[in-house]
């Protein structure tokens, strides 16, 4: 096997661990690259188990390139939200694990977090690494690895359902919401939204959107109400990103994928992207 055949072998494994750490596929290829650089450059002697050393490679780069990111996400216009992209561009989604890690739902809750926080928890959840291995990358004691890794899965775990929906639970809400929105039943919608909902809109400055999030049932119900009234709301479609369904819309000119986290069976968060520079790897079904 040559260096690019074994580099190519891990390459689904380190951009799904990118994208997880970072939130944006732009970027984690990015990493990856670098990555690819760094493996080329180092003698095949040094690396006794490659997989582990690209891990390390990739966790390393990704903490530096998230830290900056921040940074620039703080002066974003609007909410910042993950860039949503298509089943399986993500790494590997053939567990649970795999597939909570990478939810739009899960990656914007993650920005809460500090990068050693987020790196830790993405390692230990999605990758199953052990605390000695996670220790090492992020060069910390074992000890600090476990205790960051309990803390930062507390704080994703406040305020969300212990269990998760299954993909009829969600295909099923979003057909009820599809045909509130169609018929303008506002009585149909409230019966979907929990009443601390939070909508999320990211516009990216390209797109008109809320810039600030909009909480409460009854807020978030008139600002709905406000955009189909503005905008013609139709092209309504149940697609997948993230390995979790989403929903499409068309508001006006622009397409809309409306993600959503459930809470006691009623939609606690609703992360609706709008910025087209964030749709370029996705599409609606056909």
């Amino acid at each position: 096997m040559t260096e690019a055949d074994d580099f190519e072998t891990h390459r689904p494994v380190l951009i799904g661990l990118a994208y997880r750490l970072l939130g944006s596929m732009w970027d984690a290829e990015d990493v990856v690259q670098d990555a690819w650089l760094r493996w080329s450059a180092t003698g095949r002697e040094e690396v006794r188990e490659p997989r582990a050393f690209l891990i390390t490679v990739v966790s390393r780069l990704a903490l530096d390139q998230l830290r900056s990111a921040r940074v620039k996400r703080e002066a974003y216009a609007g909410p910042w939200l993950p860039e949503p992209v298509a089943d399986g561009d993500a790494g590997p989604l053939d567990t649970a694990e795999l597939r909570d890690t990478v939810s739009i739902a899960t990656l914007h809750l993650m920005e809460r977090l500090s990068p050693p926080e987020r790196a830790v928890f993405v390692l230990r959840e999605a990758f199953e690494l052990p605390y000695d291995r996670i220790a090492e990358i992020i060069e910390v004691s074992v000890a600090n690895a476990r205790q960051i890794h309990h803390r930062a899965a507390r704080r994703l775990a406040e305020g969300r359902d212990r269990f998760r929906p299954s993909p009829e639970q969600h295909a099923e809400l979003f057909n009820r919401f599809i045909a509130a929105a169609a018929e303008g039943d506002l009585g149909a919608l409230t019966e979907l939204l929990h009443d601390d909902v939070v909508f999320y809109g990211d516009g990216g400055g390209k797109v008109r959107s809320a810039l600030r999030p909009i909480a409460g049932r009854d807020k978030v119900l008139r600002f709905l109400a406000g955009l189909w009234e503005r905008y013609p709301y139709g092209g309504a479609a149940i697609g997948s990103a993230n390995g979790h369904p989403v929903l499409w819309s068309r508001l006006g000119e622009n397409m809309q994928l409306l993600a959503v986290d459930l809470r006691d069976g009623r939609v606690r968060e609703m992360y609706g992207v709008l910025n087209p520079d964030k749709l370029g790897r996705v599409r609606p079904p056909s």
